[in-house]
């Protein structure tokens, strides 16, 4: 059955079940209550009015359950797209910067489309392994500045939201563990008038919906080259963000996605964002995780229900919801990054087992990751890692070895090349001969390899003039297919004999 169709009936059987309806509408309440807090920080990183990321959280979420590619998967404002974009609002104003969201959704719809989703198969396990340990690493420090130099009342309170998290699941799911969490350490706060930060210290929330928006900038090439440079920045930052997590959400779900309509919605979805006001954004993996590990979401009508939430929380119910106590929510964020590592990945036996390279890239992304606090970054490095550790792994496969034949009346030495030979391999291939002892006549046998790129012709052709400056020749045999037709075709032609 085709993708859509799939989803389609996924939504359909949502509405129809009374249990998976009430599990959607309740894991999208839960986000949106996450959601706020985060929306604000964000605001301030990109250095806007908190209603921007607030509306943009909500936009991208609408538009994303309707157009995106992975079902349950939550976007909205981010730390990477706000920290992306922020210069733009510092040195040109909040119109530049609506201005190059927009400009960089258009830019994620022309990637797309341009195949850039399909570049997800090169991520390796290890990078997937060490970005998901990251997020869990990532999601837990953005808590503890809630939780240092606070009223000592917060930590009895998160202490017992994570009891309630905890022990709720193992007693009843009827109602989701992080919601009751919330609820209930709203009213013990309200009800004896507890002196803790709450969600209204955050910033102001706003009063009115959010309208369309228009960006007063000059229609010009200047601003184009201005701002294409943030938007394209933006657009691979976020497609990235959102790739790498939709990846991670059909392992959890044991489902497969449409990665390249992800990719497109997602530029859509940034450009509706703009249009309202808002400061774009991506997928948002803290709160992913918690609506599909944690409260059991499976389709877009919890992503749907998270906007919509959102909307009504901010707009209608502001007040209520500023009492929320930061503590419930720092718990609830807290059990989503103990939820979303994997732990076997970091055990000692798992570890003792694993192949040392691929413990390197999955700490490398980690490092790379925690120390920039950029999940985009920290996945570059670990595939550009991977890249190297694989290459310098298959380098090592390749051997040289010399066989010495008298016959015919002419010597002859023939060399037996095997292995895979590419710019990692082949490079030091030149200095397996020995130009000086060898006979006349030399044949390099070929038959147990294979030649892939430009920088093996070229090690052949030095091997070949090296030979022919000491008066010898060479003979290059036991090649076919795609590798023959290389040699023939770039033999000679790449200009330098080393």
């Amino acid at each position: 059955m085709p993708q859509d169709a799939r989803t389609d009936v996924s939504v359909l059987s949502a509405l129809r079940s009374p249990g998976r309806l009430k599990t959607e509408l309740l894991a999208g309440l839960v986000v949106a209550l996450a959601l706020i807090p985060e929306a604000i920080a964000f605001s301030v990183i990109a250095g806007v009015d908190p209603r921007v990321g607030l509306f943009a959280s909500v936009t991208m979420a609408i538009t994303i359950a309707f157009v995106g590619g992975r079902p349950a998967m939550i976007s909205a404002s981010t730390a990477a797209v706000a920290l992306v974009i922020a210069p733009v609002s510092e040195q040109y104003g909040v119109d530049h910067l609506i201005a190059t969201v927009i400009l960089g959704g258009v830019f994620q719809i022309l990637l797309s489309l341009l195949g850039v989703a399909k570049l997800m198969r090169f991520v390796p396990r290890s990078v997937m392994v060490g970005f998901v340990n990251s997020l869990a690493i990532l999601v837990f420090v953005a808590q503890i500045p809630h939780l240092v130099n606070v009223p000592w009342m917060v930590y009895p309170l998160v202490a017992a939201g994570l009891l309630v998290l905890v022990l709720l699941p193992k007693v009843t799911e009827v109602v989701p563990a992080p919601l009751v969490t919330i609820v209930l350490l709203t009213v013990i706060t309200v009800t004896f008038s507890l002196n803790v930060p709450d969600v209204a210290d955050q910033g102001e929330l706003p009063e009115s919906l959010p309208s369309l928006f228009f960006p007063d900038v000059p229609l010009t090439f200047a601003t184009f080259e201005i701002l294409a440079p943030y938007a394209l920045a933006m657009a691979l930052v976020g497609l990235m963000e959102s790739l790498m997590t939709a990846k991670l959400v059909d392992d959890i779900t044991d489902t497969r996605s449409d990665k390249t309509r992800e990719g497109w919605g997602q530029g859509i979805a940034n450009i509706v964002t703009g249009f309202f006001g808002g400061m774009g954004g991506c997928a948002v993996v803290g709160q992913t995780m918690m609506n599909v590990k944690v409260s059991g979401a499976r389709t877009r009508l919890s992503t749907l229900a998270a906007g919509v939430f959102l909307l009504i929380l901010v707009v209608v119910l502001g007040d209520i919801v500023g009492l929320v106590p930061m503590a419930a929510l720092v718990a609830v964020m807290i059990m989503v990054s103990i939820a979303t590592i994997d732990w076997h990945s970091v055990h000692p036996r798992t570890l003792r087992l694993m192949p040392l390279s691929e413990t390197v890239v999955m700490i490398a992304t980690v490092v790379a990751t925690v120390s920039t606090d950029n999940l985009a970054i920290g996945v570059t490095l670990g595939v550009l890692t991977a890249m190297v550790l694989f290459a310098r792994r298959v380098a090592r496969l390749t051997s040289v070895e010399k066989v010495v034949d008298a016959g015919g009346g002419v010597d002859t030495c023939t060399y037996r090349v095997s292995g895979e030979l590419f710019w990692a391999s082949s490079n030091d291939l030149v200095y397996r001969f020995d130009y000086l002892e060898d006979p006349a006549n030399v044949v390099i046998d070929l038959t147990g390899a294979e030649v892939w790129d430009a920088s093996t012709v070229a090690t052949l052709d030095a091997i070949q003039h090296k030979y022919a400056a000491k008066g010898k020749s060479v003979t290059i045999v036991g090649l076919d297919g795609a590798s023959l037709e290389r040699l023939r075709r770039l033999s000679g032609r790449l200009g330098g004999d080393h």
